[in-house]
């Protein structure tokens, strides 16, 4: 979680809920940040193989978002607590 941490604080520019299964992540624009983003997501997802990850690249904008089966949102409520204290720290 570390991790997630310090990509939140550092990358993170808006957080929202756009379902309750699904979290989407503005992230700063910038190849260093596709990496970082695509590097967490391949490594939560072999630990916690539940969620689905999706980066999409386009428009002058980064965007990560989150997915989790309907069982598993409380998982996906905790990643965005973190995310927005994360960002909250850093302003």
């Amino acid at each position: 979680m570390g991790e997630f941490d310090s990509f939140f604080a550092e990358a993170v520019r808006d957080v929202r809920r756009e379902e309750p299964d699904r979290l989407v992540l503005e992230l700063a624009s910038g190849t260093e940040y596709a990496v970082r983003a695509a590097e967490l997501a391949a490594k939560e997802n072999g630990c916690c193989s539940f969620f689905t990850f999706t980066l999409t690249v386009g428009g002058g904008t980064l965007r990560l978002a989150v997915g989790v089966p309907s069982q598993q949102v409380e998982v996906l409520d905790a990643l965005q607590a973190r995310a927005v204290a994360a960002q909250a720290s850093e302003d």
